[in-house]
């Protein structure tokens, strides 16, 4: 584990080098309430499966890294996706990725891929959010229920220097009215690079509908629909979701 210095804050970066030559480089993006840490074994696990450079940091926030110095605005994930991220990519010297984004990962990863269109070899989407539905509103408030009433808050505080304010952000964000009508569907067209959506049949948090926009308007988009799995692909589903990974790269290089 090691830290960067961008925009004023000091970043985690989880950096495990290629085991082969000439592969891209992943860029892992993390959930709502993720951050290195919560991946577990999966950045290694791609890693191996692979052999490609793959890389995670935790967001301003979240996990070990520094918080932004001014509280979340609805328009968080723009921030991230149009600012951050490729002052992370600068800092880490890392040239035409494939970002790996879950969650609002995915969400922050199509924003990047529509803004810079010409900055990515790839993009891998799990269970991305590109507007708000009722599912959504639904799976977040009854998480707020179970953060009041049972151990998660404790649980959660293994893996974040301010747990409360890391959830506090994401549920308070998701559920005010300024965030009703959050939409990121603009990006989706300018999308350039080949994209690889999946998502999980059984997905709390949303339906199927947040793939399905992708393909209807991006250019270049395969969608896996995963059986028997939730809002986590790669830990519902990790060996399948290696796979796809797998072959969406080899497809990459024989482009």
């Amino acid at each position: 584990m090691k830290s960067i210095f961008v925009a004023g804050m000091q970043i985690e970066v989880l950096d495990l080098p290629a085991s082969r030559p000439h592969t891209p480089t992943l860029v892992l993006l993390h959930e709502g309430l993720g951050c290195i840490a919560m991946w577990r074994d999966f950045p290694q696990q791609l890693a191996e499966a692979t052999g490609c450079r793959v890389v995670a940091y935790s967001r301003p926030g979240y996990g070990q890294s520094d918080p932004w110095p001014t509280p979340r605005q609805p328009d968080y994930m723009h921030r991230e996706g149009e600012v951050l991220l490729p002052e992370v990519l600068r800092a880490l010297e890392i040239e035409q990725p494939v970002l790996v984004g879950h969650s609002d990962g995915g969400s922050i990863a199509l924003i990047f891929a529509g803004c810079y269109p010409e900055a990515l070899r790839g993009l891998v989407v799990m269970a991305p959010h590109e507007f708000v539905e009722p599912e959504t509103l639904a799976g977040i408030a009854a998480a707020r229920k179970l953060w009041d009433t049972t151990d998660w808050p404790k649980r959660l505080a293994r893996y974040h220097r301010d747990a409360a304010q890391v959830f506090a952000d994401w549920n308070d964000c998701w559920l005010s009215p300024a965030f009703r009508d959050w939409n990121i569907e603009a990006y989706l067209p300018s999308i350039r690079c080949p994209v690889l959506a999946m998502q999980g049949r059984d997905d709390e948090y949303a339906t199927l509908r947040q793939i399905e926009v992708i393909a209807e308007q991006a250019a270049d988009v395969r969608l896996v629909v995963l059986d028997a799995c939730g809002h986590s692909p790669h830990r519902d589903q990790g060996a399948r979701v290696l796979r796809e990974i797998g072959d969406f790269l080899a497809a990459l290089h024989a482009a």
